[in-house]
């Protein structure tokens, strides 16, 4: 009885790297064979040291080529949101400064700490600029302070990812100074001004100018500045020159951002926060020499003021 000759298994192949080492694997990538020591794990499995470097060396001239994805207003691609939560800890802080310091928290006006640094106009006219910015950091009790941080933080991280941090932080402290000029521009001198609404609306303005600047739809952006401007005319106790400087000035800078060419896109847009700037400037002291005639005495909270 005879039987089928054996077949004997066939040999496998000796790694590229390592002939004398024999291996059923090999390089997904260039489909040579290779031991163990020779490959290295890729998303789309395992690939030689060859074609490892190769891809590395790839990816290097890549980056060179193709930069890292810019918005609009150049700032590079993130998702990570710094600057909105860093600012509204800083009112937080603030806020919670004062109300420990008055004893009342839904007093806290009567901080000494609020009175030196409320937006008031003849402080203001007296000497004490640092008003003009210190004021956006106020709040009249707790329910200001929640509304404003609430939008802010719904308006903001939005913006800060378009932006960036650096153009970001510009705009909001812009926007703070716009509506603080124009409260001290045209406000009465009696009414003591405070809250980061201004800054919020300048951030309004900016989302408005981005949707443009995108071309998408604005009805919701333009909604949601109609509704807030009837509710700041509707209701007491609201600064419409504040929402309105903060709005305009928000508006101008952020185009300044998203319209500048991209060849030298900073420098444009430094050129352009810098004219918007010193336009705030001018018109601070054309109210500073306006007011000239008062007489003021004292500082910070115990300043008074008397005059035209």
């Amino acid at each position: 009885m005879t039987q089928p000759p054996q077949t004997q298994p066939a040999a496998l192949p000796g790694c590229w790297w390592h002939p004398s080492r024999q291996t059923g694997l090999s390089c997904v990538r260039c489909g040579r064979p290779a031991c163990p020591d020779c490959l290295r794990e890729a998303s789309v499995g395992a690939q030689c040291i060859d074609c490892v470097q190769a891809g590395r060396r790839q990816g290097q001239v890549q980056r060179r080529q193709y930069p890292s994805a810019r918005t609009v207003a150049g700032a590079r691609v993130s998702q990570r949101v710094v600057v909105t939560p860093a600012l509204i800890a800083l009112n937080v802080l603030v806020y919670a400064f004062t109300a420990v310091q008055a004893h009342d928290p839904m007093n806290n006006q009567l901080s000494d700490l609020f009175k030196a640094w409320v937006l008031w106009p003849p402080g203001i006219a007296g000497g004490e600029w640092w008003r003009l910015v210190t004021g956006g950091f106020l709040h009249y009790g707790p329910v200001h302070l929640a509304v404003n941080m609430i939008s802010l933080w719904i308006i903001g991280r939005q913006l800060e990812v378009v932006l960036g941090k650096g153009r970001y932080l510009a705009l909001y402290v812009l926007s703070l100074v716009g509506g603080s000029v124009l409260v001290y521009l045209l406000s009465g001198l009696d009414q003591p001004t405070a809250g980061a609404s201004g800054a919020i609306y300048g951030l309004l303005g900016g989302i408005l100018v981005v949707v443009l600047r995108l071309r998408l739809n604005p009805a919701g952006a333009i909604g949601t500045i109609v509704l807030n401007l009837i509710i700041t005319v509707s209701l007491p106790n609201i600064s419409l020159f504040g929402h309105l400087g903060g709005l305009v000035t928000g508006a101008l800078a952020t185009a300044a951002l998203v319209y500048a060419p991209a060849k030298n896109r900073v420098a444009w847009q430094s050129a352009a926060f810098a004219v918007v700037a010193v336009a705030l400037v001018g018109l601070f002291f054309l109210r500073d020499a306006q007011l000239a005639s008062i007489a003021c005495s004292g500082s910070g909270a115990t300043l008074e003021c008397s005059g035209a």
